[in-house]
């Protein structure tokens, strides 16, 4: 399940990517239009910001802008900033692999099985999706 942090990140990131002006934008402004809480939002904003997803500009005038083009903006990268590993069990992740505890021997369980393929599906959508595609949806 997709958590809040992810959703409200998505939704203020597209929010950035939709506006027309070169000016930062206000936290404020993102979160009475997105409907998130502002306390929140700053958190959000500021892990994109570390990553490099983000620029802020202090002052009366600052707030977040878009450190690339949105179509240079790649879902995976976003998301794993976000929500941690991609895969839904650790021993299928390729960033964050752990072995089970549970398991013998990962080449006969049927559920690694499955989550590789939940995974590469779940990856060839994220790759091949980018902000810019987010922002043209629902426009």
């Amino acid at each position: 399940m997709l958590s809040k942090k992810t959703k409200y990140g998505l939704k203020a990131l597209t929010f950035i990517a939709r506006s027309k002006s070169d000016l930062p934008i206000q936290v404020s402004v993102i979160a009475k239009s997105e409907q998130i809480p502002q306390k929140f939002l700053e958190g959000i904003l500021l892990t994109l910001r570390k990553s490099g997803v983000l620029g802020s500009k202090k002052g009366k005038h600052g707030g977040y802008y878009l450190r690339h083009d949105p179509s240079e903006v790649k879902m995976t990268d976003v998301m794993r900033v976000l929500e941690g590993p991609i895969a839904m069990i650790p021993c299928v992740s390729l960033n964050y692999y752990e072995k089970c505890d549970d398991c013998p021997d990962e080449n006969l369980c049927s559920v690694h099985k499955l989550m590789i393929e939940v995974r590469d599906s779940t990856l060839q959508v994220f790759r091949n999706t980018t902000l810019a595609d987010l922002s043209k949806s629902g426009k």
